[in-house]
C-alpha cells in the first residue's frame, strides 16, 4: 500500500513539473520582494487549471502574502509552490481582490494550511452570491481537478471600504472605489512601492468583459480613482504588467467609450439593437484579444443595464 501511494505521488509530481516550470504563470519581479504572476489571457482550460488571470506574491520575514487564491484546490497548490519558490516562505496571508472564481475559490486550501484570508465584506457578499454557479461552470472545464474545492471566505471580513494592513512588517492597503467587473471588487495598493494589484478593474492586451453583474459607469469611476493613485506599476487582473498609460489605453478608454455611447442611446430609449449597430465597430480596440468575441455583447449588456436604470 505504501509503495503504491508513493508511486502515485511520484507520478503526480512528474505531471506537475511542466506547470511548476512556468507553463501557466510567468513571474515578473517588481522590486522589493514584490512579484506578479501573469497567467494566460485566453479562456479557463483544464491545462491552465483555471488560472487564466494574474496573481501576486509579496515577501515578508514572517511569510508570503498572496494576492488571490486561484480557481481550485489544485490551482491554489500551484500558487503556493510558486510563492515558496520566490520567497522561501509559506503563504501566511491571502488577500482576495474580487469575486470571480480564480480570485477566491482556492481560499479553503490556504485556510486549511493555517493562512489568514483577507477580504472586504462587500467582496465576500458577492462571493457568497455566486459560489454555486461558479463551481458548476468550472466542473466541465476542470473535471477531477476541481476535486476538494469548496467555498471559503475571510473569517473576519473588513466592514469598511478599505483598510491599511501591516503584514509581516509590510504596509499595504486594500481599497474599494466602486463596483467594477463584479460588485465589491477591490485594489491592493502598496504605497511604498507604488504598485497596484488592480484585480479585475484593469485588463491589458485583451478586451475586458462586461457581465450582467458589471456596471460600466461605476467601473469607469473606480478606474479613475485607481489612476488617481498615480501608480508606478499596475498589475492588471489579466494581461501584462503595465503603467497608468497602458491601463488607460486598454481599459479606461474602452470603459469611457462604452459608458458614454450606451448612455446616449439609453437616455433616448433607442433600443439595444440600435445601440449595438452604432457602437458595434470600435477600431481603436480591435487590436485587443477577444474583441470579436466580446465587444458587441459588452455594448448590449451595458445598454440594457443603463436602460433599466432610466
Amino acid at each position: 500500500m505504501f509503495l503504491r501511494r508513493a508511486l502515485a505521488a511520484f507520478l503526480l509530481s512528474l505531471l506537475a513539473l511542466p506547470v511548476l516550470a512556468g507553463d501557466i504563470l510567468k513571474t515578473e519581479a517588481l522590486g522589493n520582494g514584490v512579484f506578479a504572476l501573469v497567467g494566460e489571457t485566453g479562456h479557463r482550460t483544464y491545462a491552465n487549471h483555471g488560472l487564466n488571470a494574474n496573481f501576486g506574491v509579496i515577501a515578508t520575514p514572517e511569510g508570503s502574502i498572496l494576492i488571490d487564491s486561484g480557481a481550485s484546490t489544485e490551482g491554489a497548490m500551484l500558487l503556493e509552490a510558486r510563492a515558496k519558490t520566490l520567497t522561501g516562505k509559506p503563504v501566511k496571508w491571502v488577500i482576495n481582490t474580487g469575486s470571480q472564481d480564480h480570485r477566491w475559490l482556492g481560499n479553503a486550501y490556504f485556510r486549511a494550511q493555517g493562512a489568514e484570508v483577507i477580504a472586504l465584506a462587500r467582496t465576500v457578499a458577492t462571493q457568497q452570491a455566486h459560489a454555486v454557479a461558479q463551481l458548476e461552470s468550472l466542473r466541465p472545464v476542470l473535471g477531477e481537478r476541481l476535486a476538494g474545492t469548496a467555498p471559503a471566505h475571510a473569517a473576519q471580513p473588513i466592514a469598511a471600504d478599505g483598510a491599511t494592513l501591516v503584514l509581516g512588517g509590510r504596509t499595504l492597503q486594500i481599497r474599494y472605489f466602486a463596483d467594477a467587473h463584479f460588485p465589491g471588487d477591490a485594489v491592493v495598493w502598496l504605497p511604498e512601492e507604488r504598485v497596484a494589484f488592480a484585480g479585475d478593474h484593469v485588463y491589458v492586451d485583451r478586451l475586458l468583459g462586461v457581465l450582467p453583474q458589471s456596471n460600466v459607469t461605476t467601473w469607469l469611476a473606480a478606474f479613475e480613482a485607481l489612476a488617481a493613485l498615480a501608480p508606478r506599476l499596475i498589475v492588471p487582473g489579466h494581461g501584462s504588467v503595465t503603467d497608468p498609460a497602458g491601463a488607460r489605453r486598454d481599459t479606461g478608454d474602452y470603459l469611457a467609450f462604452i459608458a458614454a455611447g450606451a448612455k446616449k442611446f439609453a437616455d433616448d430609449m433607442a433600443g439595444v439593437e440600435q445601440a449595438v449597430a452604432a457602437l458595434g465597430d470600435a477600431p481603436p480596440f480591435a487590436r485587443l484579444a477577444n474583441y470579436r468575441e466580446l465587444h458587441r455583447g459588452n455594448v448590449s449588456r451595458a445598454y440594457l443595464r443603463l436602460e433599466a436604470e432610466q
